[in-house]
């Protein structure tokens, strides 16, 4: 055995005993850190599920995602009209992540106002044309009013919320615009009967009457034998101007529209 009462802490070996007993220290130290304290404090091999957040009002997630022992922060905003103001629309991690407690979730929100945009000119153009531009600008075409003209669904005006706007005025992406066309000079005619027309044979019969298609109702299961126009209005034989608008109810054949269907 080494006497270690041999070696003074001024000799060489002294210092060296001294030096290798503070390395064993270090060392012990570092072992129980790394393996013993550390994984208790941040509790190491221990997950959490991330939740779906998505669709959540931003004043639910704090409270919500702290229940998980989660936390969040913004850092996107988006717009999608079918979801309300402030409402989550992505998060990272995706739901059903593994995450530590106490890991900051990332959300996009969706915008209090849609973004806006410059109004097309459709002015001139026909409705056709018309159709067609507003789909490709991300808006939506709303009423057709006629006005007296010889010249058939040529667009003349345009209005948003019931008055006239002008091309170029920024609206809402989504915003309804409403289109005023020329008659043709045809006061219009005898409405269809579109009775057990399939949906396609009934288009051809609607437009090529001047006709727009309105709310589209699925009567039961449409499933399996082709679905028929079960009732219509106006109702066939009825006096109609051109560019009314006519609502159908689907379904399959036989199928009788109950009382609250028939609006």
């Amino acid at each position: 055995m080494i006497n270690v009462k041999k070696f003074k802490s001024n000799t060489i070996g002294g210092i060296l005993i001294s030096l290798v007993a503070a390395c064993g220290i270090i060392v012990l130290l570092g072992i129980l850190y790394f393996y013993a304290y550390l994984p208790n404090v941040t509790n190491h091999g221990e997950t959490i599920t991330v939740p779906n957040i998505e669709g959540k009002n931003i004043k639910e997630v704090e409270v919500f995602l702290a229940k998980h022992d989660l936390r969040y922060e913004v850092n996107d905003s988006s717009y999608s009209e079918q979801y309300p103001p402030l409402t989550v629309l992505k998060q990272y991690p995706r739901a059903g992540s593994k995450v530590k407690e106490n890991r900051k979730i990332y959300v996009s929100i969706n915008r209090l106002d849609p973004p806006s945009l410059p109004l097309p000119n459709l002015v001139d153009g026909s409705l056709i044309n018309a159709d067609a531009v507003l789909r490709g600008s991300e808006l939506k075409r709303g009423r057709i009013e006629l006005r007296s003209s010889p010249f058939l669904n040529l667009v003349l005006d345009m209005k948003y919320k019931g008055r006239s706007i002008a091309a170029g005025v920024r609206v809402p992406k989504g915003a309804v615009i409403d289109l005023v066309v020329g008659d043709g000079g045809n006061p219009g005619g005898t409405m269809p009967d579109l009775s057990n027309l399939s949906m396609e044979d009934a288009k051809v019969v609607i437009f090529g009457d001047n006709l727009s298609i309105g709310t589209v109702t699925l009567v039961g299961d449409t499933l399996g034998a082709g679905p028929v126009i079960l009732k219509q209005k106006p109702e066939g034989g009825e006096t109609f101007r051109v560019g009314d608008v006519v609502d159908l109810w689907v379904g399959k054949p036989g199928t009788t529209v109950e009382e609250e269907e028939n609006h």
